[in-house]
């Protein structure tokens, strides 16, 4: 799937457009170093479409597998604009593969080495990628009973009137009454659908209501390859035999008799300082990302409002935000002032991305600062008049317009420049 989506982002020109055209791109605090490498990026893309169809089919795993973890994490961090929860899966997932023996069956390592042919490995290397898929369900559940969601079916009220053209569907989604049916329906499968798949007399029904719900995401949202991850990923829940069964199919398609593999060899785990320490890093892995997205707790004001603590805590599609940004440059000295177009900076994707979300607009900020300061101001000061609207509520004033931004810096620290939310949002 992976490799099929990196061709897939390389065919629609996304390279070009996302990474090299741009001039200024937003980064990830602590990893401002993560740049795109110009037209060297095309190259860092075929190296993580080659490492994904080695881990695929298994060949050289361990480097295939941690060289994509690298290549693709390089590129997940190159611009902070693109980020998508389903990426951020993908680097987990990747990162845990690196610890496990996934090429151990029915693979080319396998097939050329008899020594790491097994039959049977821990138990624990499959359900830690089951406890993976369950956080991010769970947690993508909890984060929907919340008021907006659940009271006013938001953003679902502005989303789903978009795709009224539909056939049959189509006239339904302008009624009220279907809002509120889908965003209680999806808030009830993200927190009940795994213990569907956890249990074999309700497993099968589960993976429908799986496929059933993913599919309908991709007919409704553009949100690219993320229900299929979901949908494929849900296939670990299957027992064994299954797994067996559909390796064996697809043994006879390519004249690989799945019987090479075949033997009563279990991998033991010898519990050596190397195992342990293994052990220790995935503990520690694990419980960070359980607590990791509860990191909101630590803010002040309306999580969704300022967004801190809101990436990499599975919030997917819980909100409708716009916003406009005009930023003017002073000089320090002489008082003379401009005002920015933002379009001789950003593409129009990024300019969207920033006019909401306090981080952006900070870098963005820092960014016109060392760049008029170059063109010969002296110490430019940097000021934002923003509004945001927020899942249909009347815009409001975002920036403290009176903050010179360009003294700001980012850090884990509650953003005391970002105005007050003049709402109440209940919940989680």
């Amino acid at each position: 799937m992976m490799l099929s989506s990196l061709i897939r982002f390389a065919s629609f020109g996304w390279i070009k457009k996302l990474y090299i055209d741009p001039q200024f791109h937003f980064t990830y605090y602590g990893f401002q170093w993560v740049k795109p490498l110009g037209s060297y990026t095309y190259l860092l893309f075929i190296i993580a479409g080659f490492a994904a169809l080695f881990v695929a089919i298994g060949y050289k795993y361990k480097l295939a597998i941690l060289t994509f973890f690298l290549s693709f994490t390089y590129i997940e961090l190159m611009d902070k604009t693109t980020y998508l929860n389903h990426y951020y899966f993908i680097t987990i997932i990747s990162l845990v593969l690196i610890f496990l023996p996934a090429n151990c069956y029915f693979s080319v390592d396998a097939y050329k080495n008899e020594k790491i042919r097994f039959q049977k490995i821990p138990r624990w290397n499959i359900d830690i990628l089951k406890l993976l898929l369950a956080i991010v369900y769970v947690y993508a559940g909890v984060a929907k009973l919340n008021s907006d969601w659940l009271l006013e079916a938001m953003p679902l009220t502005i989303w789903l009137p978009n795709n009224s053209n539909l056939p049959l569907i189509g006239p339904f989604l302008n009624e009220s009454w279907v809002h509120y049916v889908f965003s209680w329906t999806g808030a009830i499968y993200d927190l009940g659908i795994v213990l569907l798949l956890l249990y074999k007399r309700t497993r099968l029904f589960g993976f429908i209501l799986v496929v059933v719900f993913h599919v309908l995401t991709r007919i409704l949202f553009p949100i690219g390859v993320f229900p299929y991850v979901m949908i494929i990923s849900s296939l670990i829940f299957f027992d064994a035999s299954f797994h067996k069964n559909t390796l064996s199919f697809l043994g006879k398609l390519i004249f690989i008799p799945i019987l090479l593999f075949e033997n009563e060899k279990e991998k033991v785990q010898h519990f050596n300082s190397l195992y342990k320490t293994k052990i220790v890093l995935i503990s520690c892995f694990i419980a960070f990302q359980l607590l990791f997205p509860f990191r909101y707790l630590c803010y002040p004001n309306e999580l969704f409002w300022t967004e801190e603590g809101f990436r990499f805590s599975w919030r997917v599609m819980l909100m409708e935000k716009a916003g406009y940004a005009t930023f003017k440059v002073k000089d320090g000295v002489t008082k003379k002032e401009i005002t920015i177009n933002n379009s001789n900076f950003l593409t129009a994707f990024q300019e969207k991305q920033m006019a909401f979300q306090p981080d952006f607009i900070l870098e963005y900020a820092h960014y016109l600062h060392d760049y008029y300061e170059q063109q010969g101001f002296n110490n430019p000061e940097v000021y934002v008049e923003s509004y945001v609207a927020m899942n249909g509520r009347l815009s409001q004033k975002y920036i403290d317009p009176k903050i010179n931004l360009a003294k700001e810096n980012e850090n884990f620290k509650h953003k005391t420049w970002i105005l007050h939310f003049n709402d109440t949002i209940t919940g989680f």
